[in-house]
């Protein structure tokens, strides 16, 4: 596994934990439920976080290898991982570096991550490598609005908020990037949500995708 180390970044971690926390009390919680509901299989989550997806797992995925680079975040996933209702390993890594073989997994998940990457185009080609044939991706992200005035606002203010927020990018067009790497589109439902307390509407997605299967 690649080294994680200009990964690490405790203070704005400590901010997520709270903030993610906050989140789900406004309804992250739901769209989370959402995102994982039918899944099955060995599962491979890219960039965990706190681990607060463990808990909506439904008992048909067979095990979870959760990748996380950041100390602070992992140690919130590992104790997280200890009361998941299926089996939960919380491991070191990054999204252009996942664990196992080729193939080697059923289903991935990225939830609020494909913004943050440093490059979504690597982390996608990552994650179709490590997905057997007709393997499913299940995504959860915010995206660019579909409003050209808005849109055009979240454009100008994206390298300051990029800046502010970890690495996180405003305005990605997180569909076009699955389309992109090679996956099709099978559901994906757009709804605005404001994560945070006077934070606008941000434009996000969940939904998934699926690899050929052949």
């Amino acid at each position: 596994m690649a080294q994680t180390a200009s990964f690490q970044n405790p203070r704005f971690a400590r901010a997520y934990v709270t903030a993610a926390e906050l989140a789900d009390r406004r309804g992250a919680y739901e769209h989370r439920r959402r995102l994982l509901a039918g899944l099955a299989g060995r599962v491979v989550e890219v960039g965990a976080g706190n681990g607060l997806n463990f808990a909506h797992y439904p008992a048909a995925v067979t095990e979870v290898v959760a990748v996380e680079p950041d100390d602070t975040l992992r140690a919130h996933a590992a104790a997280a991982a200890a009361s998941a209702p299926v089996p939960v390993t919380v491991v070191t890594g990054h999204s252009e570096d996942l664990p196992g073989g080729a193939g080697g997994f059923d289903a991935a998940v990225t939830s609020l991550v494909l913004c943050t990457v440093p490059s979504p185009a690597r982390a996608l080609a990552e994650i179709a490598r490590v997905l057997r044939p007709g393997g499913v991706l299940r995504f959860y992200e915010h995206v660019r609005s579909p409003n050209p005035v808005v849109g055009l606002f979240e454009d100008l203010i994206a390298p300051a908020w990029r800046r502010a927020a970890g690495g996180c990018r405003l305005n990605l067009d997180a569909l076009a990037a699955i389309r992109r790497a090679g996956f099709t589109v099978e559901d994906a439902d757009r709804f605005t949500f404001s994560p945070q307390p006077g934070m606008p509407r941000l434009t996000h997605v969940t939904g998934r995708a699926r690899l050929p299967r052949e």
